[in-house]
């Protein structure tokens, strides 16, 4: 199994998030994480959908997907040639004793702390899936009451490929 992250450009018009995830379902593909937002051209957004499959499913998914009237462009975000985010909030528990343990921590990690409770801490952090599952890994000790993903966002590095739609 391989996976790939896709960046895809998009008529922004209603329904079409639920036309590509309709797709995936329909044909049984995998999505591990789907994020969409408007571009700085509010005519289109910009969809990143993480999958995984063997090379042949993984090709089939890009023609398919290029192949509705929505999609504009489609191309693969190879890691070595991208950035890739993710953004992950975490209410922990945490009493007065475990607080500065917690908030020593988040600060390792550069970690924003973005409300306090008596018995408790939400935690907002950014970064790639490692640092995230990192950070993850090292509350181990606490309890994580609830956790939010946003799933990955992604950028190619450089101008070299920019889509221009003008």
């Amino acid at each position: 199994m391989q996976r790939k992250v896709f960046q895809l450009i998009v008529d922004n018009t209603s329904g079409v998030l639920s036309r590509i995830s309709g797709l995936f379902s329909r044909r049984g593909y995998n999505i591990e994480s789907i994020t969409a937002g408007v571009t700085a051209d509010p005519r289109f957004t910009r969809i990143t959908i993480v999958t995984s499959g063997d090379e042949d499913i993984l090709d089939q998914i890009e023609k398919q997907v290029s192949k509705l009237v929505d999609v504009r462009n489609i191309k693969e975000l190879v890691p070595e040639e991208s950035v890739y985010r993710e953004l992950i909030m975490l209410k922990v528990k945490a009493d007065a004793e475990q607080r500065q343990s917690i908030i020593a921590l988040a600060d390792i990690f550069r970690a924003k702390i973005v409300d306090v409770a008596i018995d408790s801490l939400i935690i907002e952090l950014t970064g790639n899936q490692a640092k995230i599952e990192a950070f993850i890994s090292l509350l181990n000790g606490h309890q994580i009451l609830e956790l939010a993903r946003t799933g990955i966002a992604g950028l190619s590095r450089g101008s070299e490929g920019v889509i221009n739609f003008d």
